[in-house]
């Protein structure tokens, strides 16, 4: 009877000391799984922080940390009264609503650069010493340093229509996509729903055009951003020789086809 005790006993600390390795191996593979996981970089995440604010038709600002983009400005310096400076300006075309040489000198800043199209660039007398950086559509810069990090896309603008061809004709503006925080930002400039539109990528937040004669129908606007899906969506320089383009349409006609598009309507015409 001792000797079946003896071995109870035997068995009974041999399973609990078992038991405790187990124990203890288990303990030392979540030691090691924590600390390879504390030694992976964090990723960086796609942020929503930009900031829109509406000037007027096509002008806007956009802020995005210590980034600060004027589109389009016309109006003067009293349009952007109370807006921080701008360390790049974007303009489109050679029309009076996107380029007007005096408000572009009116706010200059040193070590502002200002993107713009061939067209335009010719009509810049150099003694008024603007820093320009000239593209073309399908060209694309990186303008860094510590202050900012964007990268701009030129893409092309234009009309499709024949009565309308004679307005925006082909490789002289520029639309443009910007890269701010990870976001890529895309403005139409004038254009109609043309292939180069339709067929865009990975687009975040857009700016889409919509004004007869001169540019597109509110139909057409939506038909091509239910094509190329951004994410947001504003519809802007809307205001034709008949008025403002109904945009609460645009709204209805894309949301009808893809709920999950955001169109967001902004205040471009306070005085209207």
């Amino acid at each position: 009877m001792k000797k079946y005790l003896s071995l109870i006993v035997i068995l009974a600390v041999a399973l609990h000391s078992c038991k405790s390795d187990k124990k203890t191996e288990t303990e030392e593979t979540t030691v090691e799984t924590d600390s390879i996981v504390e030694e992976v970089p964090s990723l960086p995440e796609t942020t929503s922080d930009i900031k829109i604010t509406p000037i007027s038709h096509a002008t806007l600002v956009l802020e995005y940390d210590k980034t600060v983009i004027y589109v389009d400005p016309v109006g003067g310096a009293e349009a952007f009264e109370g807006m921080p400076k701008p360390k790049i300006v974007l303009v489109t075309d050679i029309h009076g609503d996107h380029f007007d040489l005096n408000t572009l000198k009116a706010i200059n800043m040193p070590n502002m650069t200002i993107v713009v199209p061939k067209t335009v660039a010719a009509q810049v007398p150099d003694s008024l010493g603007l820093n320009l950086a000239v593209m073309s559509n399908g060209q694309d810069i990186s303008l860094k340093n510590s202050m900012m990090d964007v990268a701009i896309e030129a893409i092309p603008m234009y009309n499709l229509r024949e009565e309308a061809l004679k307005f925006h004709e082909k490789g002289r503006g520029n639309g443009y996509i910007l890269t701010l925080g990870g976001e890529r930002v895309y403005i139409s400039g004038d254009t109609e729903d043309i292939p180069e539109m339709r067929n865009l990528e990975n687009i975040d937040i857009a700016f889409v055009c919509m004004n007869l004669p001169y540019t597109m129908t509110v139909e057409s606007a939506a038909s091509a951003v239910l094509d190329f899906k951004p994410k947001k969506v504003y519809p802007y320089h809307y205001r034709g020789t008949e008025g403002l383009s109904d945009v609460g349409k645009f709204k209805t006609l894309v949301n009808e086809g893809d709920s999950s598009i955001d169109v967001i309507q902004l205040d471009w015409y306070p005085k209207s």
